[in-house]
């Protein structure tokens, strides 16, 4: 078939039919159902996106804004890719900030906000490390909204890599003939030369590669010490059908 009639066909079915794999169609689906829930019912009035921009160019606080009318947002991303620059000028109450949502510079410039959106990043988070994430933004907002793949293998959190090179790639849905991986258990203490982590870091904590099995009730459990009680959860299947994980969404609140 002539591609450029797929290509048409498909701009005409999109908003009808899903296109992406059954698991992909439910993980996007449900964040968004996750945003809906927070906006009508713990009265989300603005928010910050952290790290909302690599591989989906802002989709959510997109949508966020679109359907729920949010006047004020944030999006935050070490990268921030041309389609959300241009997209920015359709929303005036967005501010852009590029860098790493990890750094007590960038949490001072985000300020206080409603809530905190935290998608497919916590796994990623490395010095600080996932829980020490929540803990910088704990007094900058009265609500979480997280959705992660969640690990489903053991009763505790477990670093990935501990596991040893084998089993860790047998829970990730990468390769280590991939470029990001191939040099991790290589080099896992040598310094990383590249200069986007914007300070030095070990091959072994750099925020491209999966880090963290992180467990519901390790989540539950630091978001309750933070003073915040979880409105929300929902399952939505395994993350790109790998056996111990699974797509989970809360909303944690004060």
């Amino acid at each position: 078939m002539d591609r450029t009639l797929i290509k048409s066909l498909r701009s005409t079915l999109q908003p009808v039919l899903p296109f992406d794999p059954p698991w992909l169609y439910r993980q996007r689906r449900g964040k968004k159902k996750l945003i809906d829930f927070a906006c009508e019912r713990l009265d989300i009035r603005s928010f910050a996106d952290l790290g909302g921009v690599w591989g989906v160019d802002g989709e959510y606080t997109f949508y966020a804004m679109k359907r729920h009318k949010i006047k004020t947002a944030i999006l935050v991303d070490i990268n921030v890719t041309e389609p959300v620059v241009e997209k920015e000028r359709e929303y005036p109450g967005l501010k852009l900030i590029r860098g790493n949502f990890g750094a007590e510079e960038v949490a001072q410039q985000i300020g206080n906000v409603d809530a905190v959106i935290l998608f497919d990043v916590l796994l990623h988070q490395m010095n600080p490390d996932w829980d020490q994430i929540l803990e910088l933004y704990a007094k900058r907002t009265k609500c979480f909204l997280i959705f992660n793949p969640q690990f489903i293998a053991s009763k505790s959190t477990v670093r990935l890599l501990d596991l040893g090179e084998e089993e860790y790639f047998r829970n990730i849905p990468h390769t280590k003939d991939e470029e990001t991986y191939k040099a991790v258990f290589e080099k896992m203490y040598e310094i990383h030369p590249r200069p986007q982590y914007q300070q030095r870091r070990i091959y072994r904590d750099i925020h491209d590669i999966w880090q963290w099995g992180i467990v519901d009730d390790d989540l539950i459990t630091k978001m309750k010490s933070l003073g915040f009680s979880m409105r929300y959860f929902r399952n939505h299947g395994r993350f790109n059908n790998l056996a111990n994980f699974e797509n989970h969404a809360f909303a944690f609140s004060k």
